[in-house]
């Protein structure tokens, strides 16, 4: 096979065989296929698509370019889950436990932030000593004892989507929901889980900015996930306004321990019962969404949940004194209130602009060098809906600075809308794919 006649063929809208697309995934991974066939490549995907078929078998390619994790020896029922990416979302801190403490096997592999959206990693680096990074058989180990693991994703697991992701990012690529779908899928695959449960962002904190363009990626992740033989179900949400009320990396770990003390409530653990009501389904664990959120919620009236986070912790090197004792996580030397300068309604908090707020305090990477400074960012006092009187906190910075308070406080009261009417309530839970 020649690349250029592949490169041509895709370009004038042509099917690309199962053999012409592994050809090309493999040369890449490689090093015998060079970028710049591979950028006129993912541009001929970005004009034309591909379809379902063509992206199963990328989605395939690339989970076959390395190695792949087998968790057939692990015992019960293993799931996974990801998020498309947003702000103030900690999901994972909280699900995970709840699902391992009824038994769930979750054996989960995140990253870590890049711009406006946060990464699992580097909140979970909040608590003292804790290790991303961890051998095969420590991983193995841990989700048969503990019940849940989450690490840093190995090189050797599919190496493909690092180097394509990379040429994507850098060749006005990455909004193709075909390589958005081969990207995610494959290392979801990858990963060995039988069941996968989506969490899709629709908004504009997030990647995909309309309903139906959340729809189309959903959608074409459950397939793909069901053609490749695994239980996959998606989640579709908001992301207009961050998540939860924190926004930082050790703000956000703050507020999931709160929510696992059942002292904090709202979107972070209605989209937990959620995406975790479809796991407990797909297992067989629960008939119906209601049974599944009462178990769910028992993990946190009985303490389990928060329990299994502890021990968590500890398996992967962490002080977990630090669950009960939050004054153990990182903290900011700066702290100022944002109040309100008129009284009325919250009408919307820009998402997309507290994250690049939290990004310019130094809680995020503006490149994937860039040092994370773990205890900035902010809380929110109010959010879409709320009544504002003139004075109420709005929200509060933290800061390592004075200056870096004073430049974010003007910019996060820019984030807030308030009018005299109540705003129509928005849906936040949009839809289940299944």
């Amino acid at each position: 096979m020649l690349m250029s006649e592949l490169i041509i063929k895709k370009r004038d809208g042509g099917k690309l065989t199962a053999e012409e697309i592994k050809f090309i995934v493999d040369g890449y991974t490689a090093g015998d296929i060079p970028d710049y066939q591979v950028s006129a490549f993912l541009m001929a995907v970005f004009f034309k698509g591909l379809d379902r078929e063509e992206t199963l078998q990328l989605t395939m390619a690339m989970r076959d370019s390395g190695d792949t994790l087998d968790l057939s020896g692990i015992s019960g029922v293993k799931a996974d889950k990801h998020s498309t990416g947003g702000v103030g979302d900690t999901t994972s801190l909280v699900l995970v436990p709840m699902l391992a403490s009824l038994g769930v096997k979750m054996a989960k592999m995140s990253g870590r932030g890049l711009g406006h959206t946060g990464g699992t990693l580097d909140k979970l680096e909040s608590f003292p000593g804790f290790q991303t990074g961890i051998p095969h058989e420590k991983f193995m180990e841990n989700v048969e004892k503990v019940g849940m693991v989450i690490a840093g994703q190995t090189a050797d697991l599919d190496p493909a989507d690092k180097k394509l992701y990379a040429l994507r990012d850098v060749t006005g690529t990455v909004n193709s929901i075909p390589l958005i779908v081969s990207s995610i899928m494959s290392k979801k695959l990858a990963a060995g889980a039988d069941i996968i449960v989506l969490d899709v962002k629709c908004g504009k904190g997030s990647f995909m900015k309309t309903p139906e363009d959340a729809h189309e990626l959903a959608a074409e992740m459950v397939e793909v996930g069901k053609l490749a033989g695994k239980k996959t179900i998606a989640v579709v949400t908001d992301m207009d306004q961050p998540l939860g009320n924190a926004v930082g990396n050790a703000l956000e770990v703050k507020e999931a321990i709160a929510t696992l003390k059942g002292e904090s409530a709202g979107d972070l653990l209605e989209l937990c019962l959620t995406l975790g009501g479809c796991v407990l389904k797909a297992a067989g664990m629960a008939e119906t969404m209601d049974e599944a959120r009462e178990r769910l919620l028992g993990t946190i009236q009985d303490g389990s949940a928060l329990e299994k986070l502890k021990e968590f912790v500890a398996a992967q090197g962490g002080d977990p004194r630090s669950v009960e004792d939050v004054s153990l996580l990182p903290a900011a030397p700066v702290c100022r209130e944002l109040r309100a300068a008129e009284s009325g309604y919250v009408q919307a908090v820009d998402a997309l602009g507290i994250g690049m707020i939290c990004l310019k305090l130094g809680g995020g990477r503006a490149t994937k060098d860039s040092t994370v400074d773990l205890s900035v960012g902010a809380v929110m006092g109010k959010r879409v809906g709320d009544s504002v009187q003139t004075g109420d906190v709005l929200a509060t910075i933290y800061s390592s600075d004075e200056a870096h308070a004073g430049a974010a406080r003007e910019e996060l009261l820019r984030c807030f809308t308030i009018g005299p009417d109540a705003p129509e309530k928005t849906v936040f839970i949009k839809e289940i794919v299944e």
